[in-house]
């Protein structure tokens, strides 16, 4: 590790030791505020966008366990195995600067009038939870998509009934809903239920060609924004700004889910996603390592565009081309040429002309 991340590193480990013994909300607030500092920190060290993403989720995922275990102690639960979910960035381990909230609930239920009962004791806690992360600065869900909600506090055999309705009949809200939900990774509680419901997603998308070829197409809906004759295209509403997230990490984030879920594989962040379509053979190994050095260029333009915009309104991932020096314009130019790249790769894998 070089010198100039050691003091950074203490911090990490402090930070973590802060948050793991908590007593109460109001101090992981303070200890949420500190961890999005050392992602600053680190970012201004040159730790890398892997790095500091992964940080940022790790200690991210202790306040969400120290938030449970606090709430757990307010709350009587019943005697049913139960899991956390993080979805979306959370589950992938990319979270940045601008996150909000994106959870779900799993518990085990004998029958759907078990399911119901339980449902009743769990929400109660689950919207506690929602709320102290809240306040701990993980705004709630805009789509609601929290532990709190009804829709999304299910026992094992309803998540699987969701997942098989989605890949059965991929309708536009049950893309966007697979976008989200099958990013999912067990935070607290009884792993073996997520472990178990992806097994079974494995099953229902490996080879699934129709559902595979129209996430695909879902997928293609947001291209790069690259010109033939010029570097950057940009639409007049943009202001000539272009999102770094919906038109540049997002690519690559689609792309390798599609690979997994093709695969039936159980990794659910991109880079590792990217790294395994190679080793299946879907993609050949330099193309894959290409696109994980591009996805985590992005990244960083995007860490450096929300710390620069911190206590700006909006979400931190609008930039404008041509405010960036040249070397960091090229390096983002090149990133979204791969993100193409990658999305030529799918059109060929799945027949899909444009």
């Amino acid at each position: 590790m070089s010198t100039d991340l050691l003091p950074q590193s203490s911090a990490v480990a402090a930070c973590a030791a802060g948050i793991a013994t908590a007593a109460r909300i109001e101090a992981l607030v303070e200890q949420a505020a500190e961890a999005r500092r050392l992602a600053i920190a680190l970012h201004a060290a040159d730790a890398g966008p892997a790095l500091v993403t992964g940080v940022q989720s790790r200690l991210n995922d202790l306040v969400t366990e120290r938030v449970l275990a606090l709430m757990q102690a307010r709350y009587r639960l019943p005697p049913a195995r139960w899991c956390w979910l993080g979805l979306g960035s959370e589950g992938r381990l990319e979270q940045t600067l601008a996150t909000d909230q994106d959870n779900g609930l799993i518990f085990s239920a004998s029958d759907d009038g078990e399911a119901r009962g339980l449902r009743e004791l769990f929400l109660p806690f689950a919207q506690a939870v929602n709320q102290a992360l809240a306040q701990c600065g993980f705004p709630l869900c805009d789509g609601e998509v929290m532990a709190g909600n009804p829709r999304w506090c299910l026992s094992q055999s309803e998540w699987l009934e969701s997942f098989t309705t989605w890949v059965r009949t991929p309708e536009p809200e049950a893309l966007l809903n697979a976008s989200i939900f099958f990013d999912f990774r067990p935070l607290a509680g009884d792993a073996g239920l997520a472990l178990e419901l992806r097994g079974e997603l494995g099953k229902l998308t490996r080879g699934n060609e129709i559902f595979l070829r129209m996430m695909t197409a879902n997928a293609l809906a947001a291209a790069p924004p690259l010109g033939r004759l010029r570097d950057f295209v940009t639409v007049p509403e943009s202001g000539g700004t272009v999102d770094l997230k919906k038109f540049g990490s997002r690519i690559f984030v689609d792309a390798a889910r599609i690979f997994a879920l093709g695969n039936g594989a159980i990794e659910t962040s991109t880079g590792e996603r990217l790294r395994g379509a190679a080793r299946d053979g879907i993609i050949p190994p330099a193309d894959a390592e290409a696109a994980v050095h591009a996805f985590h260029a992005l990244q960083g333009v995007r860490l450096a565009t929300q710390i620069a915009s911190v206590g700006a309104t909006g979400p931190g991932n609008q930039i404008d081309p041509d405010r960036l020096n040249e070397f960091d314009r090229r390096l983002l130019l090149e990133a979204l040429r791969q993100a193409r790249s990658l999305q030529q790769r799918l059109k060929t894998r799945f027949h899909i002309d444009s």
